[in-house]
């Protein structure tokens, strides 16, 4: 295990990740990640999973005890002319003692399933509250996008009204205005690809929240801005990253249970014991039946060795071995991917940083060379293509600082799943069947 993250700056007393997505400060976004985490659809299988992995762990603790039946019946029959009636009731009880383990290790597997389930549970939390956000922020990109290329449009719109006023005034030729009226179409052409995206993202939005896809259009239609995380971010060592993270945990757990599973494959191998009786009343009338000679009672005790299965019980403790192997080779896989996982959301965090400042710049400088263009067109100092040029580059420029604001946001929602955040592993629940 690593002792630090090698892309980390800031390390220490780590920020509280609980409900990460409030680092965002907006309201929207968090009420559709708890509306999310309430509604929908494969958390609620993940929970059904759950208490499906509770009662089964119940079924093994039951195995532990003793198991008492009742029975009764009545009987009426008629031979010869006569008739007769016979009534009967008992209980019947029978225990095997689980002397070499067999039962409390299937019991202890079971209970490593629940303590599976559970985190699992955790695990879909974090991944739906990370792809909820994920689409929220992708959605006021594109609506950032879009305003940036309506914007864009409105000016081309301008410049294609100068080169045709300038054509009928003789000063322009008429590849000029075809050469502005091709710059309108292409980045009018932007635009119904841009809103197809936006309502799509809503659309995902609202099926990750449990409702149909066009629930969402009035909240959502309004534009707001990307939001945008805090930049500082306090990471906790690599050691304790990987114990809050639910994916981890649950790999872990199965190693428990194939471990108690090898046991219990173990312990098959050896005798079993087992108590049975039975207490029962008879007699020809229900009034007889507390009667003390129509008591009959049994007890039986017997023992089972096994002597010769082909190697079966052997080759079963292989087979167990073999799975805690996998259980193991599963676990190292989870941890490695989860450092991998942190580690890249921190070098794309610090990248898209740096790409976003460049791109910043450089909108702003091709906004200024845009406007320097036009004036000079309209006064007829440069030739239309310059001006072309810069539209271009003007709309480029923007529309790539709303992508990298987005990448940045969502760089953020990555590295608070890798770090598993949204879930809060609690040490009773793990353990509690």
């Amino acid at each position: 295990m690593p002792a630090q993250w090698a892309a980390a700056q800031a390390q220490g007393s780590a920020t509280p990740l609980g409900q990460w997505w409030g680092q965002f400060n907006d309201p929207l976004l968090s009420a559709l990640v708890q509306r999310s985490l309430a509604h929908n659809t494969s958390l609620r299988q993940a929970q059904a999973s759950l208490r499906q992995a509770r009662a089964v762990s119940d079924v093994q603790a039951a195995g532990l005890l003793p198991r008492v039946d009742a029975s009764g019946s009545a009987q009426r029959s008629r031979a010869g002319g006569s008739t007769g009636n016979r009534f009967a009731a008992g209980f019947d009880a029978s225990w095997e003692p689980d002397l070499f383990g067999a039962e409390r290790s299937a019991v202890s597997a079971s209970q490593a399933d629940v303590a599976v389930a559970l985190a699992s549970l955790g695990d879909a939390q974090v991944s739906l509250a990370a792809e909820v956000a994920a689409n929220y922020i992708a959605l006021r990109g594109v609506q950032e996008r879009l305003a940036i290329a309506r914007s864009n449009l409105a000016s081309q719109q301008e410049t294609l009204q100068i080169s045709e006023w300038r054509l009928q005034a003789g000063l322009t030729t008429s590849l000029v205005t075809e050469q502005a009226r091709a710059a309108v179409e292409q980045t009018a052409a932007q635009i119904p690809a841009l809103e197809s995206s936006l309502a799509q993202t809503r659309h995902a939005l609202a099926v990750l929240t449990g409702q149909p896809p066009a629930a969402l259009d009035a909240a959502l239609a309004p534009a707001r801005p990307v939001p945008q995380a805090p930049a500082e971010l306090a990471l906790a060592i690599p050691a304790q990253t990987l114990r809050q993270r639910a994916d981890v945990r649950a790999a872990e757990q199965r190693i428990v249970a194939a471990l108690a599973r090898v046991s219990q494959a173990d312990a098959a191998r050896y005798p079993s014991l087992r108590i049975s009786g039975n207490l029962g009343l008879g007699a020809a009338t229900l009034g007889a039946l507390t009667n003390g000679a129509s008591v009959a009672s049994a007890l039986l005790g017997s023992i089972s060795v096994p002597l010769f299965d082909g190697g079966a019980a052997r080759a079963q403790v292989r087979v167990q071995e073999a799975a805690l192997e996998q259980a193991r080779i599963g676990y190292e896989a989870v941890v490695l991917g989860a450092l991998q996982d942190v580690e890249d959301a921190l070098v794309a965090l610090q990248g898209d940083r740096e790409r976003l400042a460049r791109l910043r710049a450089a909108a702003e400088a091709a906004a200024n060379a845009d406007l320097l263009a036009r004036q000079r067109f309209q006064s007829g100092l440069i030739d239309f293509p310059t001006v072309l040029d810069t539209q271009r580059t003007v709309l480029a420029a923007q529309d790539g600082v709303a992508a990298a604001q987005t990448s940045l946001a969502t760089d953020h929602v990555r590295l608070y799943k890798a770090l598993g955040g949204g879930w809060v592993a609690d040490a009773d629940s793990m353990s509690r069947p």
